[in-house]
């Protein structure tokens, strides 16, 4: 939608911005290829907020330059005096206080983080079901910082599919086969099927050390800590007073292979827990090999090179800056999409502070059954080690 022309200073030219919402789908222009990523051409959001408890009181200014520290106090000063910050769709004074129940509306120069450029390959299509070999690094579908640069918006840009309704997860990260409905009642279906525990899943994974050759079984509980954004095992013991947090947790492996340094191993989740998979290696003392969260018993600085992992993901494009993700000058990032004066990222084409290096996870989903059913997904080529 069309918002009125906004004026930048005194003697600049007025801008006229198109804010895109959800309803303006994804299409082939709005991405740029460099350097092995896929990146997102820059483009204008509504983020929408409503009033939270602790808010009611403050002044709007304030309550940004508080709550959403990854801009400076005079952005904020300047984004509600020229509408950029709104409050029930009305431009407000910067002195204006906020009140319970309220709607704010700060619209932004998005910049979306670069993800692998993979490609979402499409495996088998029918009427009423799509599965594709997921890249590493994409997350399936918008959350956080991502829209455009997800499974749903490349497969509806590039493919022409849409609706598309996920049957399952995968972790950003990790790769592989990825089931998506077609339509509201065959996703039902699906759902219907994984609450009843009729479906079996099978991943692959590259692992530290030479793994077991029988098959291993662990049976030890999950416990996701969302703040550290990691999950832990946790082993009950006979105490009857001692109480457990964790979920009760059951993952199969079997290795397929091993040189000797690392092992390609066969793993079979009973129960879908959050990252059980990389969790339950962990606790086997064979932790996936370049899974630096969990090759240690302790959380490290997740946030030494940028933002990395899951972290994009899970924040709000309002996230603290960190670290310097500047364009080399040969690249002239600003050719490529529209520079806003009042943008904090640009011309960076990424977010500030986003790690652009980041690989995907050497954990791969391989396949997925159900009654009369089953859907493969070609193994990777790390799987294959001499």
């Amino acid at each position: 939608m069309k918002r009125p022309r906004e004026e930048e200073g005194e003697g600049e030219e007025k801008m006229e911005i198109v804010w895109q919402t959800p309803a303006n789908p994804p299409q082939k222009q709005d991405y740029i290829f460099r350097n092995g990523r896929r990146h997102v051409r820059p483009y204008y959001f509504e983020f929408i907020s409503h009033v939270k408890n602790r808010w009611v009181g403050k002044t709007i200014v304030d309550l940004f330059a508080e709550e959403f520290k990854g801009r400076p106090y005079d952005y904020y000063v300047n984004a509600v005096k020229c509408g950029r910050i709104q409050v029930d769709g009305e431009m407000v004074p910067v002195s204006y206080i906020v009140k319970s129940s309220q709607k704010i509306s700060h619209f932004l120069h998005r910049h979306e983080p670069p993800v692998m450029d993979l490609g979402v390959s499409v495996l088998q299509e029918e009427d009423d079901v799509v599965t594709v070999f997921k890249p590493p690094t994409v997350p399936v579908h918008p959350c956080g910082q991502y829209r455009k640069n997800t499974v749903v918006g490349i497969l509806q840009a590039e493919h022409d599919l849409a609706p598309l309704f996920p049957v399952h997860r995968l972790d950003r990260l990790v790769s592989g086969l990825l089931i998506l409905a077609r339509n509201a009642s065959k996703a039902d279906l699906f759902r219907q099927q994984i609450e009843a525990g009729v479906l079996q899943k099978q991943y692959v994974a590259k692992v530290i050390g030479i793994f077991p050759e029988d098959e291993q079984v662990v049976d030890v509980n999950i416990n996701y800590n969302a703040r550290e954004g990691r999950s832990t095992t946790e082993v009950s013991d006979s105490d009857a007073n001692s109480s457990v947090k964790g979920k009760p947790s059951c993952t199969k492996f079997t290795r397929i292979r091993t040189n000797g340094t690392h092992s390609i191993v066969l793993c079979k989740p009973i129960t879908g827990r959050t990252h059980q998979i990389r969790a339950h290696l962990q606790y086997s003392g064979h932790p996936i090999a370049n899974d630096n969260l969990y090759l240690s018993e302790h959380v490290q600085n997740r946030s030494t090179n940028g933002r990395t992992a899951d972290r994009a993901a899970f924040n709000s494009s309002n996230s603290p800056p960190s670290g310097n993700n500047s364009c080399k000058p040969e690249e002239n990032c600003e050719e490529d999409f529209s520079f806003d004066p009042m943008c904090t990222n640009c011309p960076n084409l990424a977010p500030k502070g986003y790690d652009e290096l980041e690989e995907g996870l050497w954990l791969h989903c391989v396949q997925y059954s159900g009654p009369g059913w089953v859907y493969k997904c070609p193994y990777p080529n790390w799987a294959t080690i001499s």
